[in-house]
């Protein structure tokens, strides 16, 4: 870049670039560039702006990176096995230079820059260099430094291929057309860690990612799929790329203050580093971690001091490999191979916690790691010199451990990509080529986007049988190991495999090798559980609250009728008309059906007294049937008073009809028989009170009117008798064709029962059959009130009298006993009913006639019944037929008509 200065027009440089890594390009023919975080980045929260800038390499504060240094010499080491193998690039020895990004942009564009100008100098448009042609870059780490690299190496159509660049955005051809990669696109990582959650049932988790591509991107996508299934974020929180204590903090109080137990981190080991150090600080426990691949086998963040807090984390683990030679090849560093390598002098520095004679190396007072792999921060004024004769073997660090080669196995599969891409292009047959007129590159003399085509379409075997092809996104097959923090005897974390996710041409598959070999971060040792609310029970369903993330809800128990049988119901659902729910309202059982039963005690009660009650009425015939040719029988009209005993026998068994389960016959039958009982009962009642009110006006009369008494003959009582049995017989048939009853299924006041019950049918048609019945019954009350005050012989109606005051008082006092009670003791009101007014009958009418004949066979005499005795036995009743001596050489009692 130049400025302008003056009329004159003179130039100067801007600025130099102050680059370190590693070169190797004499007597080479191509060079591969690569890009790795040798040191770590500490920037200041805050740059002065009153003082010249400060270089980049000057904020790479002393903290070496030995997973990165593990890098480099992994590309250094692929570089060598390809000049050592015959079978690609034969003729073509490559060469390589290694940059140090600091893991910050602004040194990953100086680099970029520097790939493009051939020199330390910012001119982008002039490659000045005159050595081996770089041909593409192996790099640059992080998403974020990729973006910035790539964005200016796409420019010029110039390859770079990614070793540890995941995020989904540079798989858009249109931005970054010259990239490709060895590891899967981040799509894949955030749906595997989406098909994670929901495995386990976790529905309220948390996320934390870093401040940049890689975690924005990457977070972005694992929401979108987890919220399809359902499962809601508890909080979200970044991790700021300038590093903020207040920040950092914020984010530890966010986890501290959730329920969440799961926590889902996109982001690198570097940027993850400082939040780990304030969790350890702050000891927070039981959370289970969920790790992208940037960190989970990472050995900064893998540290034992930090297993306490983060065991048990799971994490994927892009595709490991065992590297043949690569450890013997980290082991052959020393600073005696090169006294110029800056960066070999610091990395023994750091490791061994001394200084190297004679260096214009800093000595690393900020970040060092003794020989036993614990970190420690060291005084500057007391230390050692190194002698040369530390050994590798004892130091226990990132650098030489290879049992975890993922992002270095990707490294080596950059360097072979571009390797075999090399060696297509040059074993091109001139006429079959893909250019123009089917012509070939020439490996001395390609431009870079002829390099490109070779690049995606290659295809190849590693040396444990993976193959390697990239597709039109420059992305290759994603493949996962889903791993899981345990720690061995020796006190080290072991990163155990516990399943894979795999992608497939009909969409992805995950397994779980075996749940009981994970490890959880709980006291149980089982899997957490991380929830919002509890989940709904069955019987209740989720009510969703306003506000709050739908994963928060309120349990509510299922309304009345309503069931729910299983968990996390939405709605709760109505049951069939014939059940209703369980206590716990999970399940439909059949309403208890409630009717009388002949079980019941109250049945059975009713029964037996309907029973006794008939037995007293055949009583009464049989003592009738023994004594019918006594006096006092044959003066009370003998076939009217075993009708009467009749219809009280049907009345009394009507109740029969009442009681047990109703079905549609008995619906029908039971008030037809108990109004038809009442009809021939009340009949036959009016039939004597009619003759008992002749015989009342007779006694009226003045003798010379006599002659004008009307006599009814035993004929017209039966004819009466007839008429009104048949015309209740015509409104019973009419009721029964008509709107007959049916067997009713009643719900409306029980929720828990049916109540199993007759309908009547028509009401009309009901009242009027009884309501005939009850003008029978007036007609026997009217004409036996008006003839009680017979002569002493003749009172018979008063008891007629009494037993219709009690037929009355018992069904007025049924009328709204009937219509304020339900279910099975409305009808034992009914049958209560009936069997009083049978038995008030029964007690009024026939007890006097019994106890005469039974109790006081003296007075059942011819003379005592006709009134011509007299009897001093005011205790007995007289009978309705004796006259008195006044009509008695006219006696019109029933006895005369009787015979």
């Amino acid at each position: 870049m130049l400025a302008i200065q003056g009329a004159e027009g003179t130039c100067r440089l801007l600025g130099k670039f102050d680059l370190h890594g590693y070169v190797e390009s004499e007597n080479r023919t191509l060079i591969i560039g690569g890009m790795f975080p040798i040191h770590f980045r500490s920037i200041p929260e805050k740059e002065p702006t009153s003082s010249e800038p400060v270089s980049p390499k000057l904020l790479c504060l002393c903290r070496f990176n030995f997973r990165g240094f593990r890098w480099a010499k992994a590309m250094i080491h692929a570089i060598h096995e390809v000049n050592n193998r015959l079978d690609i690039l034969p003729n073509i020895t490559l060469g390589y230079h290694i940059y140090d990004t600091c893991f910050t942009t602004s040194r990953t564009v100086e680099a970029t820059l520097a790939y493009l100008t051939g020199q330390n100098e910012t001119m982008p448009n002039i490659r000045c260099s005159a050595g081996a042609p770089l041909i593409a870059v192996i790099g640059a780490g992080g998403s974020t430094l990729t973006i910035a690299s790539s964005r200016i190496l796409g420019l010029y159509y110039f390859p770079e291929v990614g070793y540890a660049s995941s995020c989904s955005v540079l798989s858009d051809k249109y931005q970054f057309p010259s990239f490709l990669r060895t590891i899967p696109n981040d799509d894949h990582q955030s749906l595997a860690m989406a098909e994670l959650v929901r495995h386990f049932g976790w529905v309220w988790i948390g996320t934390i990612a870093a401040d940049d591509d890689y975690g924005k991107y990457g977070i972005k996508y694992f929401k979108q799929n987890v919220e399809k299934y359902g499962i809601c974020i508890a909080f979200s929180e970044t991790i700021p790329k300038i590093y903020s204590r207040e920040k950092i903090l914020a984010i530890v109080d966010a986890i501290k203050e959730s329920t969440a137990n799961i926590i889902v981190v996109y982001s690198s080991d570097i940027d993850l580093s400082p939040l780990m150090e304030e969790i350890a600080h702050s000891n927070i426990t039981g959370k289970t971690w969920i790790a992208s691949e940037a960190w989970v086998t990472s050995a900064l963040i893998a540290k034992p001091e930090y297993f306490p807090f983060l065991r048990g984390t799971i994490g994927f683990g892009i595709r490991r490999g065992d590297i043949p030679g690569l450890k013997d090849f980290l082991l052959d560093v020393h600073p005696d191979n090169d006294a110029s390598d800056d960066l070999t002098i610091e990395f023994w520095q750091t490791a061994f916690n001394c200084t190297w004679p004679n260096s214009s190396v800093p000595y690393n007072t900020d970040f060092r790691t003794n020989v036993s792999g614990q970190e420690r921060g060291v005084n500057p004024v007391f230390h050692q010199l190194c002698t040369g004769k530390e050994k590798l073997e004892d130091i226990k660090n990132t650098y030489l451990d290879v049992s975890e080669l993922r992002i270095t196995y990707n490294i080596y599969k950059a360097v072979f990509t571009v390797a075999h891409a090399l060696n297509n292009l040059d074993t091109c047959v001139e006429g079959n080529g893909p250019f123009p007129k089917k012509s070939c590159a020439i490996i001395d003399d390609f431009e870079p986007w002829q390099l490109m085509y070779y690049l995606k379409n290659v295809k190849f075997t590693t040396f444990d049988n993976e193959l390697i092809k990239i597709d039109d996104n420059g992305d290759v097959y994603a493949s996962y190991d889903i791993i899981n923090w345990q720690l061995k005897e020796t006190g080290e974390i072991s990163f155990v495999k516990i399943g894979i996710y795999n992608d497939t041409k009909d969409g992805h598959e995950m397994k779980i090798y075996n749940n009981d070999s994970i490890f959880w971060n709980t006291p149980t040792l089982k899997p957490p559980r991380s929830v919002c609310t509890e989940s709904c029970q069955s019987g209740t369903r989720k009510g969703i609250q306003h506000g709050v993330p739908v994963c928060c809800f309120v349990c509510i128990p299922c309304a009345d009728g309503e069931i729910s049988n299983e968990t996390e119901a939405r709605e709760c659902f109505q049951c069939p008309d014939d059940y209703w729910p369980n206590t716990p309202k999970n399940e439909c059982v059949l309403k208890e059906v409630e009717f009388l039963a002949y079980t019941d005690a109250l049945g059975t009660t009713l029964v037996v007294l309907s029973l006794f009650g008939a037995c007293i009425v055949l009583s009464v015939t049989f003592v009738f049937r023994m004594h019918r040719n006594t006096a006092l029988m044959k003066a009370n009209d003998r076939e009217l008073s075993f009708l009467i005993q009749l219809s009280l026998v049907i009345t009394l068994l009507s109740s029969f009809f009442f009681v047990g389960k109703p079905e549609e016959w008995s619906c029908q039958i039971r008030q037809v028989i108990l109004a038809l009982g009442f009809s021939l009962c009340l009949s036959c009642i009016l039939g004597k009170t009619i003759v008992l009110l002749l015989k009342y006006r007779h006694t009226k009369f003045k003798p010379t009117e006599k002659h004008a008494h009307i006599v009814m003959q035993p004929l017209h009582q039966k004819l009466l008798v007839l008429i009104s049995v048949i015309i209740e017989v015509c409104i019973c048939t009419a009721y029964l064709a008509c709107i007959p009853p049916y067997v009713y299924k009643n719900m409306e006041f029980q929720n828990v029962k049916i109540i199993l019950e007759c309908n009547e049918g028509s009401i009309e048609f009901l009242c009027i059959m009884f309501g005939f019945d009850v003008f029978l019954a007036v007609l026997c009350f009217i004409t036996a009130f008006i003839a009680r005050k017979l002569p002493n012989n003749f009172n018979e109606a008063k008891f007629i009298t009494f037993g219709m005051l009690v037929f009355f008082i018992v069904w007025i006092s049924f009328v709204p006993a009937y219509l304020s009670t339900r279910g099975k003791f409305k009808v034992a009101v009914e049958i209560f009913a009936i069997l009083a007014s049978s038995f008030g009958l029964l007690g009024c009418i026939f007890v006097p006639k019994c106890y005469i004949i039974l109790l006081k066979p003296e007075r059942n005499t011819e003379e005592i019944i006709s009134g011509k005795a007299t009897t001093n036995d005011k205790s007995a009743p007289p009978s309705s037929a004796s006259c008195t001596t006044e009509i008695s050489n006219s006696t019109l009692s029933t006895l005369a008509l009787d015979e």
